[in-house]
């Protein structure tokens, strides 16, 4: 079978790597030749935005997917009426690439998500209350695109280009759900896992598995995720992420139609990885079983500050003396501040176990140039 991918990330990468185990041809579209995939892949230069670009990528391919959400979604709908099998289709796609349009699907699907109002540019219109999250229409990842606007003085701040206005939810603690479903209609869930942010960047720093979380947190959660896998009504691959207010309720921040940083401890801490998942999805195979082994966890590797140029991973051969700890590198030759280089995954016994060894690792080793 022909895969074809747009973007040439760290996650067509893993998911590539998991894949060659089977019999079938990676073909990836990105912009830059020295891409995480470009090395494991039949690489094409070329825009994953460009509709021209996309089109010719795909012509030719048994199936097209996707491990970045800002792709030229007009493309994917011809590739569809050519007869090229698109997966996740181009309307989920569309959907999720635009917060307006994602927060609409929620409300009109009753998946429980935050109040919100739509910002066009026009201050005059806005009748939110403080404080609030901002969230860019289009454009934004791992933490960019979004803004928290708490006082009179951070308004000034306000991004005046389209956006979403949204209720800050008093957070105990952000969750994550990944769901899978083939075109069979065969569902599969990974167990929930709980995220860690770095305050500064806004980036997750740990992922934990399983999440610490009751039986009625839980049974929120697959609501959740069952009423969103009907209503997007397409195959795929979904990260939701989820947070757990103070009082106990979930509720739903964004989606990602794709592999996702918060399913990463999978390669080892799960029965099935959620690239292997998504290998199933893509193909239309039998889903793989998601259970926990135990506890499980990750750290991301990111570039320090003040550090650009030729990566150096200092402190990682300490890393790698330790048991049950397995380190994953993205290819990436150049580190610059806040950049995802690769991530590290841990084995525990514990919950608290796993938490020590993860502190532990994230003093030992530093992203430096």
């Amino acid at each position: 079978m022909k895969i074809g991918i747009l973007g040439g990330g760290q996650l067509g990468r893993m998911f590539i790597q998991e894949a060659l185990k089977y019999d079938d041809e990676f073909y990836v579209l990105d912009p830059n030749p020295e891409c995480s995939c470009a090395n494991i892949s039949h690489y094409v230069r070329g825009n994953f935005n460009d509709y021209d670009d996309v089109l010719e990528f795909g012509r030719d391919k048994d199936v097209v997917t996707i491990e970045i959400e800002h792709v030229n979604v007009e493309a994917l709908e011809e590739l569809e009426n050519l007869g090229v099998k698109v997966v996740p289709n181009s309307n989920i796609i569309k959907i999720i690439q635009q917060k307006i349009l994602q927060k609409k699907f929620y409300e009109e699907n009753r998946i429980l998500s935050p109040d919100f109002e739509i910002m066009d540019g026009s201050e005059e219109e806005i009748k939110i209350q403080l404080p609030f999250v901002q969230k860019l229409n289009t454009g934004g990842y791992d933490g960019k695109g979004v803004q928290l606007i708490r006082t009179t003085q951070d308004w000034r701040n306000l991004w005046t280009q389209e956006s979403v206005l949204e209720d800050l939810v008093d957070i105990d603690k952000e969750l994550s759900l990944i769901i899978a479903k083939n075109e069979n209609g065969e569902t599969k869930t990974f167990p929930v896992t709980e995220m860690v942010a770095d305050p500064k960047l806004n980036l997750l720093d740990f992922n934990i598995c399983p999440a610490d979380i009751s039986k009625d947190v839980q049974d929120q959660i697959d609501r959740i995720g069952k009423q969103f896998i009907s209503s997007a009504d397409s195959p795929g691959l979904f990260a939701i992420e989820l947070f757990l207010d103070k009082n106990g309720k979930v509720w739903v921040n964004e989606t990602a139609p794709r592999l996702h940083n918060s399913g990463h401890q999978s390669q080892e801490g799960n029965s099935n990885s959620q690239f292997e998942q998504f290998y199933r999805v893509v193909t239309n195979s039998p889903l793989a079983d998601t259970d926990a082994c135990g506890f499980s966890g990750m750290l991301n590797l990111i570039g320090e500050e003040n550090h650009s140029g030729k990566v150096k991973y200092q402190g990682l051969e300490e890393v790698l003396k330790l048991p049950k700890t397995y380190v994953h590198l993205y290819g990436k030759t150049e580190t610059k501040p806040g950049r995802k280089m690769g991530h590290i995954n841990v084995l525990a016994d514990s919950r608290e176990e796993l938490m020590e060894k993860l502190i532990h690792i994230k003093s030992l080793v530093k992203v430096i140039a």
